[in-house]
């Protein structure tokens, strides 16, 4: 499970750092380099896979039906706008242009960990985020309560 947030920037090259916990969920092609899904998220985040995670995030797209207009839409510019790319040696990872202007990053980033997957927000972003949703954090037994349906464990 990936939790926790880190504030990196990226270098001259457009790469960013990837967080030590979160290289330890990715897997390791047959050269032995590391490797991970980077897909544009929702809320203006990249989405950061280990190869399970994408592979699990494929099915569940897979299982809904795709007859609308607007599902199939959401299918093609999902796969579109994912690549598979590599970590070098310094747990880096170059951020593709198109992806990179999706999620607003010029220079600071925080990496978000979600459960199954890291999320690359823009600084000023991830922060603006944080302080829309501030009453949730602050009330989340009555949103977890709303989510689940009824009583919380423990109560």
């Amino acid at each position: 499970m990936l939790y926790g947030e880190h504030l990196h920037s990226l270098d001259t090259k457009n790469r960013v750092v990837v967080p030590r916990k979160i290289q330890e969920q990715l897997t390791r092609d047959e050269t032995g380099t590391m490797v991970a899904y980077l897909a544009a998220g929702q809320d203006g985040c990249l989405y950061l896979f280990s190869e399970r995670g994408f592979e699990s995030a494929q099915r569940e797209l897979e299982s809904r039906v795709f007859a609308g207009k607007a599902q199939r839409a959401v299918l093609r510019l999902f796969f579109a706008n994912t690549a598979r790319v590599e970590l070098d040696a310094a747990g880096r990872v170059l951020l593709p242009e198109k992806l990179k202007k999706h999620a607003g990053i010029e220079k600071d980033v925080i990496v978000v960990g979600v459960k199954d997957r890291a999320e690359i927000w823009a600084k000023e972003t991830w922060e603006s985020y944080e302080l829309r949703n501030q009453d949730l954090l602050q009330h989340i037994d009555e949103v977890l309560r709303d989510a689940s349906g009824g009583a919380l464990p423990g109560e």
